[in-house]
Parts: structure tokens; C-alpha cells; sequence
């Protein structure tokens, strides 16, 4: 999974990106464990599709974009000037690896809309996923919801969901996160840990 090349792809999405509509239900449901998630369906999502944002493209470089300007536990502010902004753009993230599936990792993505009108919470996955069954997102053994891949380019594929003020809260005030996902339909998904600590003084450092 070349993640500098999905790093890259967010920064430069930060000029243009526009506002998406899609957000995160709240079901209760038993939580996946760490490297597998239990089969069946989660609650779906019925929201209008997000506006797209521009395709991303690999950094021709090959090396991860932007400097680490903070780093609040497991979470890095990495500030970049994309090519045509008129500003250093910052995103919060952490890159992710399933413990027992190291081909299965994600890089998510925190980061503010280029008029700071709107939070986008951004999950990068490696190509090969299940895209029809989306992503779910567990916080401390509560299903969150599921949200549903939006574009794919040659790095990878995303999720993107905007971040209200509900959530907001949950993940500020979360201690672990785990992100559920299926490579094939006939496979159980795959639950992949995140640490939200750091997460809020992490997105509080963003300008």
C-alpha cells in the first residue's frame, strides 16, 4: 500500500474539495474484534451522494508531502503547499494496519474544508476492498454507523463522510476506534484499530 501517495492525494483534495452530505448513523451493535469483523449487514446510510472532490493523484516524488508539524499521540498535523494554493494546507492523520491482515491498512484523514465551512473525516483504503459493502466505523464497542466509498484512483480507495457536531463529540471523546471493512463478499470484514488519543488537541492544532 504506497501511503505517501494516499497522504499526498488528501493534502492536494484540500484546495478544491467541496462539501459532502453523507454522515455517520448511530446504531448499537456488537463491535467487531481487532482483525476480524462479525458477518451480516450493519445499518445502512440513506443520504444524498457527496459532492466529489477532484481525482487525486500520486506524489510524483514517491515521498510522503508536507511536514509533521505536531504530533498529539497517535495523530500527526502534516502541513503542505499543494501546487495552486495560495496557503499551506494541514490535515490530522494516522496510518493504520489490520494486526493480523498487514496487506489490509488504512490512512485516516481529518481535515477542514478550504473555506472552513466543513470537517471531513477521509479514510484511504488500499484497492481490493468490497466497495458495495462500505465501511463501518466502531467507537468504544458502540456501532457508529456505515458510510460508503465514494471514488477509487490508482492508490486506493475512499471514504468520506462530513463530521458533525455529534460526532465531533464522540470521537473527541473516544479512547479506540475501528473501522470494519470486506475484501470479498464471502469474507468476514475486516475490524482495523484506530487510537483516537490525540485526537482532539490534534484537530484543535489544525489552523
Amino acid at each position: 500500500m504506497a501511503r505517501p501517495s494516499l497522504i499526498g492525494a488528501s493534502l492536494i483534495a484540500l484546495i478544491t474539495l467541496g462539501s459532502v452530505s453523507a454522515a455517520l448513523a448511530q446504531p448499537a451493535q456488537t463491535p467487531p474484534a481487532t482483525g476480524a469483523a462479525p458477518k451480516g449487514p450493519a445499518p445502512s446510510m440513506q443520504a444524498p451522494a457527496p459532492t466529489p472532490a477532484p481525482t487525486p493523484g500520486p506524489s510524483p516524488s514517491g515521498q510522503q508531502p508536507g511536514n509533521v508539524k505536531e504530533s498529539h499521540g497517535a495523530w500527526s498535523v502534516i502541513c503542505d503547499r499543494p501546487a495552486g494554493a495560495s496557503a499551506e494546507q494541514c490535515a490530522l492523520m494516522q496510518n493504520v494496519i489490520a494486526e493480523d491482515r498487514p496487506e489490509v491498512g488504512l490512512s485516516v484523514v481529518v481535515l477542514k474544508t478550504a473555506d472552513r465551512k466543513a470537517r471531513i473525516l477521509r479514510i484511504l483504503a488500499p484497492l481490493g476492498v468490497l466497495l458495495k459493502d462500505g465501511m463501518e466505523l466502531y467507537v468504544d464497542n458502540n456501532n457508529i454507523g456505515r458510510a460508503y466509498f465514494t471514488r477509487c484512483f490508482s492508490e486506493g480507495c475512499y471514504v468520506e463522510v462530513e463530521i458533525d457536531e455529534e460526532l465531533m463529540r464522540i470521537l473527541r471523546a473516544g479512547k479506540n476506534a475501528v473501522f470494519a471493512l470486506r475484501e470479498s463478499s464471502d469474507q468476514d470484514r475486516v475490524g482495523i484499530p484506530v487510537e483516537l488519543n490525540g485526537f482532539g488537541p490534534g484537530y484543535d492544532a489544525l489552523p
